[in-house]
């Protein structure tokens, strides 16, 4: 049924009165966009963090999709201490902040964003293995900017079963606990062993399994962000593991479209009903374009650049299929992307 807290107009695609947060292959937090910021901010910032800045950067650069406007900052740190000390500057400052990794489940708006885009990269991503408890097993710490593949990749390399399931999914190891990425019938949260995190005060916390809730795509975090996760993965042949990264990355090679600009699955598949893609596709919405965004042909929980989109070719393409859907099966679709407008 139509969820009665949904705004249901066309192109909407959040909650009444706040953001709409699905939880992202990108972990992070925004803060509400009335605050009176110091407008002073930008000069401050560059007195007091060190970090690496860039400066009315596109969201485009930094998006899968390749489309939004320019973020007054983006900020890269280069480690967690960094990371920390950047958040507690700007939780000083009352500057809105957002972080994200490889940009591969976000849609920033035309206007961009009027903010920090915190952004955990290559350098963000070290890979330790430490002392682990369990017979047989490895426990693994990654940090949250590795991207999923490369973390995929070097579990091969070290003979390490649990994370077959992530061939092939973009983004990053932060995006992907934050939001539970999953495949196969198989999720992150399955080999996963703990988390740190950081507060926005700047304060690094670190939790147990036992103590983090997860659900369909989202990890109760409140507005923590991931920095870095623990994983506890069997010991196993190199060539076995590989074998099946290579078969289930070929599976979703013929199932999804490749060498266009996504953001992934674009609708999380509803409760009860059949996946998001099929209803989308028995709703004959394959091929729907608007300006230069467009259902895949492929698969339909996709929604591509065709190369010349804007973020609100993407957004008023999203209104149309939710209404749509809701139209047909009485189920109002919800963005897995995170927008940010």
């Amino acid at each position: 049924m139509l969820r009665p807290d949904i705004d249901p107009r066309p192109g909407a695609g959040m909650i009444k009165g706040e953001f709409y947060r699905p939880g992202d292959i990108d972990a992070g937090l925004w803060l509400d966009r009335e605050v009176q910021l110091n407008r002073q901010w930008p000069e401050q910032l560059k007195k007091m963090w060190q970090g690496r800045i860039m400066w009315s950067s596109p969201m485009a650069r930094w998006c899968t999709l390749q489309v939004g406007g320019p973020a007054k900052a983006v900020a890269l740190p280069a480690g967690e201490a960094e990371l920390a000390a950047l958040l507690a500057i700007l939780n000083d400052l009352a500057v809105p902040w957002r972080v994200i990794g490889r940009g591969s489940n976000i849609l920033v708006s035309d206007k961009g964003y009027d903010g920090v885009i915190i952004v955990l990269g290559r350098e963000f991503g070290a890979i330790d293995i430490l002392a682990s408890e369990v017979a047989g097993y490895e426990l693994v710490r990654v940090e949250a900017g590795c991207g999923l593949m490369r973390l995929v990749n070097w579990t091969v390399e070290h003979g390490l079963s649990g994370l077959e399931f992530a061939a092939g999914i973009p983004g990053s190891v932060g995006g992907a606990v934050a939001m539970n990425a999953g495949a196969w019938g198989a999720e992150i949260a399955d080999p996963l062993s703990a988390v740190t995190f950081a507060t926005p005060a700047g304060k690094l916390v670190r939790r147990e399994r036992a103590e983090l809730i997860f659900a369909y795509r989202h990890l109760e975090k409140g507005n923590k962000v991931v920095v870095a996760a623990e994983f506890l993965l069997e010991k196993a042949d190199g060539q076995k593991v590989d074998k099946v990264c290579r078969q289930l990355m070929e599976n979703r090679k013929n199932k999804q479209p490749g060498k266009v600009a996504s953001a992934g699955s674009f609708f999380k598949n509803p409760v009860g009903m059949p996946p998001a893609g099929k209803l989308i596709d028995e709703a004959g919405l394959k091929g729907l374009r608007v300006g230069g965004a467009q259902v895949s042909e492929v698969h339909a929980n996709f929604l591509v650049n065709c190369g010349n989109a804007t973020a609100q070719d993407f957004l008023d393409l999203m209104g149309l299929v939710q209404a749509k859907v809701n139209e047909r099966f009485r189920v109002w679709l919800e963005p897995e992307v995170c927008i940010l407008t």
